[in-house]
């Protein structure tokens, strides 16, 4: 699986691709500002990009606009975004188009390797790895006011919260410490309760939690 990383820290640049490499990735380059990322993802047409937000020049969000506009050019591209920080405007840029294979992590939130790699081949199978603070306030923006999630349950609003972060039915019911047969139950009524399309295929479900979440009030 080939990978092309932007980091502007040359450390957490080096570590990372180290960790990768360790890992049975390919890195088809670590670049660390970003038009040299630019000129990565257009020439080197990756299986994933691992883009910190923040690049030289601009050191604001110059990386993930080089990601999104690679991703326009080529649609579906999978992009992990790295962050310090929750920012609600990057989360629903990258959430916008609706095909999968995006992920938003916060750095100091990554605990081990397993959990790292994960992500990123989650993301570059055209899944979703998003950190549970960026569900977490994605939720409470919408849950504002009376609406729709105004009428889950708290236990229907927690597995909404897995499933948003791409969680499966077996993997919710083992966090939850509860059947996956009532795992399913509730996953029909937050369906139902929001007017989704039910469905059995884990990165679709996903995707129509997060588009659900990122509809403009």
């Amino acid at each position: 699986m080939r990978v092309v990383l932007a980091e502007d820290l040359f450390l957490l640049r080096d570590g990372l691709v180290r960790l990768l490499q360790a890992h049975g990735f390919e890195i088809a380059a670590a670049v660390e500002s970003g038009p040299e990322l630019t000129r990565a993802l257009a020439e080197l047409d990756p299986d994933v990009a691992v883009v910190d937000v923040r690049l030289p020049p601009t050191h604001t969000d110059e990386g993930l606009q080089c990601a999104l506009a690679a991703r326009r050019a080529r649609p579906g591209l999978p992009v992990l975004v790295l962050s310090q920080h929750v920012e609600q405007l990057y989360a629903r840029e990258l959430l916008a188009d609706g095909t999968g294979g995006v992920g938003y992590l916060l750095k100091d939130r990554v605990f081990d390797a397993a959990q790292f790699t994960d992500a990123v081949r989650r993301v570059a199978a055209g899944g979703t790895a998003m950190d549970p603070q960026v569900i977490q306030q994605l939720l409470s923006r919408r849950a504002a006011g009376a609406g729709p999630l105004s009428r889950l349950t708290p236990r229907e609003r927690e597995v909404l919260e897995l499933m948003a972060q791409g969680r499966t039915n077996a993997a919710i019911a083992g966090r939850l410490v509860v059947t996956e047969r009532a795992v399913a139950k509730h996953t029909a009524n937050i369906f139902a309760k929001l007017g989704l399309e039910v469905s059995d295929d884990d990165n679709r479900r996903v995707l129509a939690v997060l588009a659900f979440l990122d509809r403009d009030r």
